[in-house]
């Protein structure tokens, strides 16, 4: 036998009950589907070496592919390097003067020739002067697209560009060679006086794909808007072909410009008849914005990959349907009560402490599930317990605010009970208005003490049954200030502050304390001064007679355009039209008297009073 406390009543007595060591339930399973743990460590040790397989791939790939991209970009160092000595050679030669007269000297084509001389890579070169006149030299004849292409290069270099231009094919079958057209513009003393234009030959490129490729590795090359540049010859595929269509192409074009690292992906491609899982690879060109891309599929790339999966999937297919079998017939002897458990603390976290264990076991599982059963009846006690303390003592606090603002209210007799009058219209309007019921509570609370400052006003001003003089009036509109200081060490009314200090403020900006204007007077606040001017036009005061509730409605709409909060009228006014405001008081004037003395015609400040609730 064990003892437990329990909150409020006597320790009780739990039998604990003849159990079975749940360890021996463990070790039973363990014992059985041992063969678990091998079979995972196989898995792990074929995972293993498929990883480092894979990784010998992407390293061919990313090697391959690197060791390309930086082959054309040295080159095109290399090219760029030549155009710089070209360039300062012609300024030289010239004298940075190669206008319509010295264009065509010889001694710029001696220099054009020994240039095109001195790289396989470069088939055709020329120079023209600002106005697009000059002399080229070359091994090749420019056709009209490789014309253009210059045309767009001179256009470039005009604008202090270097231009490269699209990947062209030139010549047809044996004798076809793609080049591209390179482009720099000359510079004399800041000004542009001419271009240096090439056309470089991809036939190193080509070739280099071609031995690659016989590999079993397609690779070929793009530009930043996935248009081919150069691929092997049995690969079938066009210089400028459109290659975004590929998953890896695409995935080059969206950062073209912005990558300037290796990255092997794999992804899916169509072979006309079925789609074909993918390993790819690209590695950019950062100063051309190309990317060299190597491509194989899966099936090929991981074919060791793949046999050795097959075999060891072979191997133990069997130990896995017999590990399955027994390892889900006990591990539901374990897991069931487990699940009961689990679900039973999931309705206690939901608040449900009636929710009870139907759990009998002779393990720790039911020893536990009893405690847990006698921890719920205790649970669901105390919170009853705190749940009616709690009400106790939120009623008691409401008891006091209500007592302390009809402290207030027995100051003045003709204010008897204006305190809860304007507490219940306040309600009723932040219901009208949709407010939480938190919000709706802090206004009750904040419409309840909205007059407790003038508990600090002298009887012979708050008493007064004349008009006040100006100075008396300042004090009596210091009771809003005074309400608020009062209550601002109580913590838990920190909150109603608002709408008990600023509950006077005007819309327009005229009201006091502190003149706020619009929607920097809180919600509260707003709320509380069409109450409280309701109440203080239907209620009989020393400066003048109740007026009928219609009537007041109707001036409030007025006050509504510039001093008080239109909404919150408006929402006054619906509770009115439906007829859910019934006052019981002396007899009121009639509306016809009313209108004949508004109560805000008088210039007193008893006057202005009765449309602000003082």
């Amino acid at each position: 036998m064990a003892t437990v406390l329990s909150w409020g009543r006597p320790l009780a007595k739990i039998p604990l009950p003849n159990r079975v060591p749940i360890i021996y339930l463990i070790v039973g399973v363990l014992a059985l589907v041992s063969v678990v743990p091998m079979y995972f460590y196989a898995r792990q040790v074929v995972a293993i070496n498929r990883d480092r397989l894979k990784t010998n791939e992407m390293l061919l790939q990313n090697t391959v592919t690197r060791a390309l991209s930086d082959g054309i970009a040295q080159r095109m160092t290399n090219l760029d390097s030549m155009l710089g000595n070209l360039s300062s050679a012609i300024q030289v030669t010239s004298g940075g003067d190669i206008g319509a007269n010295k264009i065509n000297a010889p001694e710029l084509r001696a220099l054009l020739e020994r240039f095109v001389s001195s790289s396989n890579d470069v088939a055709y070169a020329t120079i023209l002067n600002s106005e697009a006149k000059g002399q080229a030299v070359g091994r090749i004849t420019p056709d009209e697209f490789m014309q253009n292409e210059l045309m767009r290069g001179f256009n470039a270099a005009r604008e202090g560009r270097a231009y490269t231009g699209q990947a062209l094919s030139i010549g047809s079958g044996p004798q076809r060679k793609t080049m591209i057209v390179v482009c720099n513009p000359v510079i004399t003393g800041g000004r542009f006086v001419g271009m240096l234009g090439t056309a470089v030959d991809l036939s190193f490129l080509q070739h280099n794909l071609d031995q690659i490729s016989q590999g079993g590795l397609l690779t070929y090359v793009v530009d930043r808007n996935g248009r081919l540049i150069a691929a092997p010859e049995q690969s079938h595929f066009a210089t400028g072909q459109d290659m975004s269509k590929l998953d890896i192409v695409k995935s080059f074009e969206e950062k073209a410009g912005k990558v300037r690292w290796v990255a092997t992906s794999e992804f899916s491609m169509s072979d006309g008849k079925k789609n074909v899982d993918m390993l790819g690879t690209y590695s950019p060109v950062p100063s051309l914005e190309w990317a060299v891309i190597a491509q194989k599929p899966q099936r090929e790339a991981y074919s060791n990959v793949f046999e050795m999966q097959e075999k060891a999937n072979l191997l133990a297919v069997a130990m896995i349907l017999l590990s399955a079998c027994v390892g889900i017939l006990l591990a539901r002897r374990i897991t069931g009560p487990l699940e009961s458990l689990a679900e039973s603390s999931r309705a206690i976290a939901r608040g449900d402490f009636s929710q009870r264990v139907k759990l009998k076991s002779r393990t720790e599982i039911g020893e536990l599930a009893t405690t847990f059963n006698i921890m719920s009846e205790d649970l669901e006690r105390l919170i009853a317990d705190l749940k009616t303390a709690a009400e106790k003592n939120r009623q008691l606090f409401l008891n006091s605010i209500q007592m302390l603002a009809g402290a207030v209210d027995e100051k003045d007799p003709y204010t008897k009970g204006h305190s809860d009058r304007v507490t219940k219209y306040s309600v009723m309007i932040a219901k009208e208005l949709g407010l939480t019921i938190e919000e709706v509570e802090k206004i009750r609370i904040a419409a309840q003490l909205h007059d407790v400052g003038k508990i600090g006003i002298e009887d012979r001003i708050l008493k007064k049954p004349g008009a006040l003089t100006p100075e008396e009036y300042e004090v009596m509109k210091s009771h809003t200030v005074r309400g608020a200081n009062i209550l601002r060490p109580v913590e838990q009314l920190r909150e109603m502050i608002p709408g008990i200090e600023l509950h006077h403020e005007s819309m327009d900006g005229k009201g006091y304390p502190y003149g706020l204007k619009g929607i920097e007077i809180p919600i509260s606040a707003r709320i509380i001064a069409v109450a409280d001017t309701f109440d203080a036009m239907t209620t009989n005061r020393p400066y003048q007679a109740a007026h009928e509730p219609e009537y007041a409605v109707k001036i409030i709409n007025t006050l509504g355009r510039n001093r008080l909060d239109p909404k919150v009228v408006a929402a006054l006014t619906h509770i009115f039209e439906r007829g859910e405001l019934r006052m019981h008081r002396a007899a009121v004037v009639k509306e016809a008297e009313a209108v004949a003395a508004p109560p805000f015609a008088s210039e007193t400040p008893k006057a202005e009073a009765a449309v602000t609730g003082d």
